[in-house]
């Protein structure tokens, strides 16, 4: 797979996300927000939740599921920056961090919806 064609499935990925999000009610507030070095490819609510995606998309010829190759560093670079917008923002919402996984096969895409994929550990 090309470089252009990752970059395709990835936007591809990222816009069903935001439709399934949507149609389970959430309203978008951002879509790839960054803080520093660090980005949350979606950030939504409704009205118990504040939920901060991580959206993977992968071809079936990946032997890994997408929602495997999120790291705990990467994990951690969310919830960071998850930390850094509620109180940028004074949100009062329970915070979740989901992850979104997308695999294209030949029959087109199928999307998973993992709520509370992880959370921030106590130190």
């Amino acid at each position: 797979m090309t470089s252009n064609e990752k970059l395709a499935l990835g936007k591809e990925g990222e816009l069903a996300a935001y439709n399934l999000l949507t149609s389970l009610g959430f309203t978008v507030r951002e879509v790839n927000w960054r803080f520093k070095k660090y980005e949350i490819d979606i950030i939504a609510t409704n009205k118990e939740w504040i939920v901060f995606v991580e959206v993977k998309s992968r071809s079936v010829k990946n032997i890994v599921a997408p929602e495997f190759t999120v790291s705990i560093g990467q994990q951690r670079r969310i919830i960071a920056a998850a930390h850094h917008y509620l109180v940028e923002n004074n949100i009062q919402l329970e915070a979740r961090f989901d992850i979104i996984s997308i695999l294209e096969d030949t029959n087109g895409l199928t999307v998973k919806h993992l709520p509370g994929a992880f959370r921030p550990l106590a130190r």
